[in-house]
């Protein structure tokens, strides 16, 4: 890389950085003595990591939580560790463009926590559900609907209808950066891939200038092929995407490109180990890089240091 392109990756005015994290599932094996507090402390090292690089925002992309109704003692560590990490003195410098009321209507309070002047965020959080923590009973909520209540994370992506979804993005600008955020809680893999057979599922975009997007999704699906319809195909996301941070898949294999729909796809896998499968064996850290970078319509990695795994040395989770 020239001086000229390190510089230009440089100009934090123009930047936008963000962590990204999946699969955290607090509360996996909380009863056991060795592995109780495992999911927690890898949450907090998260926390640490995004405060370290000094994000512009997390992202979480879905199960937060491994039981729907998590206990008192799992959302307790939650919320503390959120207010803990993600409140202070430092400035966000994310413009927030879109229509708040559409991007957080499900939400008794429809807009962005950093903007609510009763709140000090220093680090703003965006999260989807998952199948783990998706919102049910009565009022259709999920332990991130408290979070959000609290003005502790920014619950995005809820689509409650059972025949077709309609994604209005989050617009975020800094400097000349404009970025759109799209999310989509998990749903049913074989009903959302009945939706997409049927044109049911629209990506809108800003009416001006669609060039000058980032467009970034993120999903929380089966990636891998379990059944005929029990999986999304890549092929049935949109092609003007250029990042799709894709939750629920467990193991971490980082970036990769889709050269047919030309996009990249980051599968940041989970946190902490909760099954014996083969891919719960590989190294649990946010993402290969903690950070993902964007400028106008490049997305870029940024290394993660060597000693930021997830879960402290000594802890196994299996």
């Amino acid at each position: 890389m020239s001086t000229q392109e390190e510089e230009t990756w440089d100009d934090d005015e123009n930047t936008i950085k963000f962590l990204v994290a999946s699969d955290v599932h607090l509360g996996y094996a909380e009863k056991d003595a060795k592995r109780g507090h495992d999911s927690l402390v890898a949450f907090e090292e998260v926390l640490q990591i995004a405060n370290k690089e000094k994000v512009d925002f997390l992202l979480l992309g879905g199960d937060l939580f491994h039981e729907n109704k998590p206990s008192r003692k799992i959302l307790h560590g939650c919320m503390a560790l959120l207010r803990q990490y993600c409140m202070g003195d430092r400035p966000c410098q994310l413009e927030f463009l879109s229509d708040q009321s559409v991007n957080f209507g499900h939400s008794r309070f429809p807009y962005v926590n950093y903007e609510d002047p009763n709140l000090n965020i220093a680090l703003p959080v965006f999260s989807i559900h998952g199948n783990h923590d998706d919102p049910a009973g009565s009022g259709n909520l999920c332990a991130l609907d408290l979070l959000s209540a609290a003005g502790l994370i920014n619950h995005f992506g809820r689509h409650p209808s059972l025949d077709k979804v309609e994604m209005s993005p989050i617009l975020l600008q800094k400097g000349r950066t404009k970025l759109a955020l799209y999310g989509l809680g998990s749903i049913r893999d074989e009903r959302l891939h009945r939706m997409f057979v049927r044109k049911g599922v629209t990506m809108l975009r800003p009416r001006e200038n669609q060039d000058e997007w980032v467009n970034i999704l993120t999903f929380h699906q089966n990636r891998v092929k379990h059944g005929e319809k029990n999986y999304i195909p890549e092929q049935f996301l949109d092609s003007f995407l250029d990042l799709v941070v894709w939750g629920h898949e467990h193991d971490a294999r980082g970036l990769e490109r889709n050269d047919v729909q030309d996009f990249i796809v980051l599968q940041p896998g989970s946190t902490v180990a909760t099954s014996l499968a083969e891919g719960e064996t590989l190294p649990k850290k946010s993402i290969p890089g903690p950070s993902q970078a964007v400028q106008k319509d490049e997305v870029r990695s940024h290394p993660a240091p060597d000693s930021a795994p997830v879960l402290p040395e000594g802890h196994r989770p299996l």
